[in-house]
């Protein structure tokens, strides 16, 4: 069975540092909870769009969220998915009247998600992050940052957990050339 880490130990030696800082981050993620980290870790794989990873870091994550939680980080994915697109949209075409207009799209599971709403929102930020979405990703930092009094470390941590998982996905890839 794959796993987050038969995937690290099979890396090219060009991708150590990749190695070196999920390690790390794995070790050393104390400004969220263990449901959080692993819930952040899968939902960036899920954005990273590369199977193997994602298989891999659900082998890993399964033991560690309950299936409500699971749920909540692909509900989170998937949602991120849609409203990522859309709001990158209304940021790049630059005309005002696009971000007036009611999106018209349906997102009744970012209410009705299940699970924490502070969980959530960090699973929804990680996926932004990967996804590029300016207006997500700052709207999701500030419900984190001035509604759930949510530190900029674990902010900062949630976005360098996100960088990481996506770069090992880019690894994956190119090292199966």
């Amino acid at each position: 069975m794959k796993t987050l880490e038969t995937i690290l130990n099979s890396l090219p030696g060009y991708a150590k540092d990749i190695k070196l800082n999920l390690s790390s981050l794995t070790n050393n993620h104390q400004y969220i909870t263990d449901e959080q980290f692993y819930g952040v870790v899968l939902a960036s794989a899920f954005a990273s769009k590369n199977q193997e990873l994602i298989t891999a870091a659900n082998n890993t994550i399964a033991n560690q969220l309950d299936h409500t939680m699971l749920n909540g980080v692909k509900a989170a994915a998937s949602i991120m998915a849609m409203t990522n697109i859309y709001y990158r949209f209304t940021d790049l075409v630059n005309n005002e009247n696009y971000i007036k207009m009611s999106a018209g799209l349906r997102m009744n599971i970012i209410r009705e998600h299940g699970v924490n709403n502070v969980d959530f929102e960090m699973w929804c930020l990680a996926v932004s992050i990967i996804n590029g979405c300016s207006m997500c990703v700052s709207s999701h930092e500030k419900q984190l940052v001035k509604q759930h009094n949510i530190s900029l470390e674990a902010i900062q941590l949630i976005a360098k957990i996100s960088a990481v998982i996506h770069a090992l996905a880019r690894t994956i890839e190119t090292s199966n050339i």
